[in-house]
């Protein structure tokens, strides 16, 4: 059984990070093995949480997975807290990240061009360095922004599908290019003009082609749909998917949850209702 290190949050609520990733990256026939950046009792979009920071003891885990002589054949990376964690996921790497090992960085900064607490000038520019070592990379709009230095503000100034489509493309290929990875950007909302109905999609760049995929947008923002999307695509990566064929199954399995949710009512902070459908990942 293929094993991956994903190094990123445990949240007890809001179906988000390694609750996402450990069911996801199983029912595809993975092992994950979770190595914790913070350890929250709630997502941060709820009113109140505990949080602990589990900088300090992240190179703890380096260390004694070193001493068992484990290899992973994926590492997958998502929030962290700041920029000490980028530097000890460099040195997670020195141990760990070997030619045939498949990197995938979803570079967690912000949404909706407004940029998490987190952020720091210097936390760009370490996550503009941990980009450059990815195979894969899944930035939502803003975030491809911010890695990119291109303006979220004048992306969203084109009032027409056609323009804003061919400046998310651009904003991709100047990543993809800056990187040699493969991007997906996630979170794709077109305008749309008045009465007509709004999509939310995806967009695939691998320097060669772009595929773009959208599906009906309902307004909703659930938590945790991103981390969901990312590893969809590392269990599809290790089971040596086809990315096109990757991203179409991520979508069809989160427009099944999130459809659930929303006829359910569920809050957005609390998630989506995606347990139900980790067949679809089979």
């Amino acid at each position: 059984m293929k094993k991956v290190a994903v190094i990123q949050d445990l949240s007890s609520f809001g179906k988000c990070s390694l609750t996402a990733a450990i069911p996801v990256l199983s029912v595809m026939g993975v092992h994950a093995c979770p190595l914790p950046t913070a350890i929250l009792s709630a997502q941060t979009g709820y009113p109140s949480y505990y949080f602990e920071d589990f900088t300090s003891k992240m190179n703890h885990f380096t260390d004694e997975w070193s001493k068992l002589n484990v290899t992973f054949d994926g590492i997958a990376t998502g929030f962290v807290t700041g920029e000490e964690q980028i530097h000890n996921i460099f040195q997670f790497f020195e141990r760990f990240y070997k030619r045939e090992t498949v990197l995938l960085v979803d570079p967690v900064m912000g949404d909706t061009g407004e940029v998490y607490k987190i952020f720091t000038d210097k936390l760009l520019i370490l996550m503009r360095e941990l980009v450059k070592h990815a195979d894969v990379l899944t930035p939502n709009v803003t975030e491809c922004c911010l890695l990119t230095g291109i303006s979220y503000e004048k992306l969203h100034s084109f009032s027409n599908e056609k323009d804003y489509l061919k400046a998310i493309e651009e904003a991709g290929i100047r990543l993809q290019q800056e990187t040699s990875a493969q991007v997906i950007v996630t979170g794709i909302n077109p305008p749309a003009i008045d009465g007509e109905k709004q999509y939310i999609g995806n967009m695939y760049l691998d320097g060669h082609k772009t595929f773009y995929r959208a599906m009906p947008y309902n307004g909703k923002s659930f938590s945790g749909t991103g981390d969901l999307f990312a590893s969809v695509i590392m269990g599809s990566l290790m089971r040596g998917d086809q990315l096109e064929e990757s991203v179409k199954l991520a979508m069809a399995f989160l427009s099944e949850a999130i459809k659930d949710a929303t006829t359910a009512e569920v809050p957005e902070v609390e998630g989506v209702y995606f347990e139900k459908y980790l067949s679809m990942l089979l």
